[in-house]
């Protein structure tokens, strides 16, 4: 698992740790981190040229005592101080490393004379974790500058909002960001964790407690898929029954259909349109008709009956996927256990908030929603967010941008169906498959485009992949 931690756990951690160590040791273990990933960047040391941008507190000493390390690898180290307060001791190290050092007062003038190749990589140590969000002027126009060189950011882009992955208007953006101790929440949730770009850890030997905010690993999916044993039976792995699709919309009930029964649970149950169910039955011939089942997928493409169906769903009793057209029928908390899977427009209705609201701070609204609907909400996006009553939130970060594409919903529906039935949690069952989906969609589209009836031909494929991963 890889798990997300706030400002405040992270500092309580260092604080213990730090009465633990020499004075600057945890320093300069940072510091040396940081330096190796600067150096992986630039593939080479001598004679390649850094720039430091320079804030206060540890975060500038971070970058400072990097810029030592590279200056006495054959770099060519100047370090721009953006504020009147920097870490003195790191200054003073690396002029005697052979540093270059611009200060305050200096700037306008060094900014006037920036050239395109005035250095082969920006280092970001402007603000750290404690820093509010925002930038100071100086900063923001000595990132202006040096727009177009490739920057390594110190543990955070100086500028983003640590614990919520909220972004100001002015931020910085990394192409790598070297974090210390644990992953911090920004470098999960967007629009905070789109600025990060590669983001790699540096283990400080933290003793930390656990994390509000995770992220599943292979090994995790592996352990939490559901396994048939040597006496299972169809009944047994659960049944799943999708009520989705329309005359207007069959495609969403074919779809939803293929990701129900791509093998993850015993049976799949069709209900719905006619026509659409003659289709399923062509395509699915495994698929069957109305009876029991474990777990109901409701909603996709179901149009003007998408509040008949989610009422007949629901008087089953048993655990329920809602999407698309049955969202709107939500009204407060239900009495099954629910996952609910909007896109941040859908969302956005039901919160009575405008798309943008959501876009900009979907861990506070994905979060807003559970607690509102007592139900898992599973919030689509680039880094899709999977949120439970009481705060606890998992992030997906497998995928591609190619599955931004018609009918992925309606595959992804089906497959959290399928796994409810298989005996998951909601909470397990969404995020262990939105994991699936995206590893599928990767396999599915190669680093090229994809459609959605091929992300779940490749759900079988990426079950097998990680179970194959882990030894």
């Amino acid at each position: 698992m890889r798990y997300a931690h706030t400002v405040e756990q992270v500092r309580a951690a260092e604080e213990t740790l730090l009465a633990q160590q020499p004075e600057g040791a945890l320093m300069q273990r940072a510091a040396h981190g940081l330096a190796y990933a600067v150096l992986d960047l630039l593939g080479s040391a001598y004679g390649r040229r850094v720039l430091l941008l320079v804030g206060p507190g540890n975060n500038g000493g971070d970058a400072l005592y990097a810029g030592v390390v590279l200056a006495r690898r054959g770099c060519a180290v100047e370090a721009w101080l953006v504020t009147d307060h920097t870490h003195p001791a790191g200054l003073e190290a690396l002029r005697a490393a052979g540093g270059r050092v611009v200060g305050l007062s200096e700037l306008p003038g060094a900014l006037s004379g920036t050239r395109p190749d005035r250095a082969d990589v920006v280092v970001d140590g402007i603000l750290g974790i404690g820093g509010r969000p925002g930038l100071p002027d100086t900063a923001i126009d000595a990132l202006r500058h040096l727009v177009g060189i490739p920057m390594v950011a110190v543990d955070i882009p100086s500028g983003v909002d640590v614990d919520t992955g909220e972004t100001p208007d002015h931020h910085a953006r990394a192409d790598v960001t070297v974090t210390f101790g644990t992953h911090k929440v920004a470098h999960l949730v967007d629009p905070a964790a789109s600025a990060c770009g590669v983001v790699e850890l540096v283990d400080l030997g933290l003793d930390l407690p656990p994390a509000q905010v995770e992220s599943l690993q292979p090994a995790d999916v592996a352990r939490l898929l559901p396994r048939p044993s040597s006496d299972s039976h169809k009944y047994t792995r659960g049944v799943v029954g999708v009520r989705a699709g329309s005359t207007d919309y069959p495609g969403a009930g074919l779809l939803s259909v293929a990701g129900a029964a791509s093998g993850l649970c015993g049976m799949v149950r069709y209900v719905g349109d006619a026509d659409v169910a003659a289709r399923v039955r062509t395509a699915h011939p495994e698929v069957v008709g109305a009876g029991q089942v474990q777990a109901w997928v409701v909603g996709s493409g179901s149009g003007a009956d998408a509040a008949h169906e989610l009422d007949e769903a629901l008087r089953d009793g048993v655990p329920t996927v809602i999407d698309a057209d049955a969202l709107a029928h939500v009204a407060g908390p239900l009495e099954v256990p629910t996952v609910l899977t909007p896109h941040a427009g859908e969302l956005a209705r039901m919160l009575d908030v405008d798309r943008a609201t959501i876009e900009a701070q979907p861990l506070t609204h994905a979060r807003d929603a559970a607690d509102r609907y007592d139900a898992v909400v599973l919030l689509k996006g680039r880094h899709t967010l999977v949120a439970a009553p009481g705060g606890r939130v998992r992030v997906t970060t497998t995928g591609t941008p190619w599955l931004a594409t018609a009918g992925a919903g309606d595959v992804l529906g089906g497959l959290i169906g399928a796994l409810l039935a298989s005996g998951l949690d909601p909470f397990d069952a969404a995020s262990v498959g939105s994991w699936l989906h995206g590893a599928a969609a990767t396999l599915a589209g190669g680093g090229g485009p994809l459609s959605a009836g091929h992300v779940a031909e490749a759900i079988p494929d990426a079950v097998r992949r990680v179970g194959q991963s882990v030894p």
